[in-house]
């Protein structure tokens, strides 16, 4: 579905992506982990073409570079971005809809009716504005409009970010729902949600994958993630060395 073929990104005098070889198949969920500053946000963009970049994007087999983003989201390659950026006039139907503009004439994955038993907060909230919604009930109408735009790709860009946790579990509750049916590729912090979700995960540092493997196997590898992450609390669980997928460190 998606490959990235060294990758490169530069702002000014930075270089943010260093490199990056990526692969994610049809109906995976994949995760990208890393401190502030690694370049993951940049990687999303760079899929999107919102950045300039060099090396190769492929989607589906055919070559990306330089296609205006809104040929991708009629694709179906379809970025939530970090700030949900929901139509602050707009009620929480309407911002739906503008969902179902933007799939043109390919046919619906997911309704409106699907959107609402994702999220059954926002079913009361159907009339109300963006501007008057909280920074949780605009994550949940971000990613209900892009539900609605048939993603073939689903980017999502730090979901949980300043979420409070009842409504991160209403977040990963429902991509765990569509997990399966939809390919994802979600940018996290929050190592314990994203590797719980996603089928493989790679590291990113300093824009450069310094590690990737089995969500398991990054599981396991837990003071090895946390010393990439700058954390130390971290508590994904344990897998039995005996059972470890491969994994590959760089």
């Amino acid at each position: 579905m998606l490959e990235i073929s060294n990758l490169n990104v530069h702002y000014t005098a930075t270089h943010a992506i260093r490199g990056v070889d990526m692969s994610i198949a049809e109906n995976e969920v994949v995760c990208l982990l890393g401190p502030n500053g690694a370049g993951k946000s940049s990687l999303l963009r760079s899929i999107s073409q919102l950045v300039p970049y060099e090396g190769t994007i492929e989607f589906d087999g055919e070559t990306i570079d330089n296609r205006p983003p809104a040929f991708l989201s009629r694709v179906g390659l379809i970025h939530v971005p970090e700030g949900r950026h929901v139509f602050p006039t707009l009620s929480v139907h309407e911002n739906l809809q503008i969902g179902a503009h933007a799939r043109g004439s390919r046919p619906a994955l997911y309704s409106y009716d699907d959107v609402y038993d994702l999220f059954p907060a926002l079913t009361r909230m159907r009339k109300r504005q963006g501007f008057a919604l909280s920074g949780g009930e605009q994550q949940m109408v971000a990613l209900g409009r892009a539900l609605v735009a048939a993603p073939r790709l689903l980017l999502l860009d730090e979901p949980s970010l300043g979420l409070a946790p009842s409504v991160v579990a209403t977040v990963y509750r429902a991509l765990s729902e569509i997990a399966g049916r939809t390919t994802i590729l979600v940018v996290e912090q929050n190592t314990s949600d994203a590797l719980a979700l996603a089928r493989r995960g790679y590291v990113l540092a300093e824009g450069r994958v310094v590690m990737n493997g089995e969500s398991s196997a990054l599981t396991d590898r837990k003071a090895v993630l946390a010393s990439y992450l700058g954390q130390t609390d971290i508590d994904v669980g344990d897998v039995g060395e005996d059972r470890l997928p491969p994994m590959t460190e760089k």
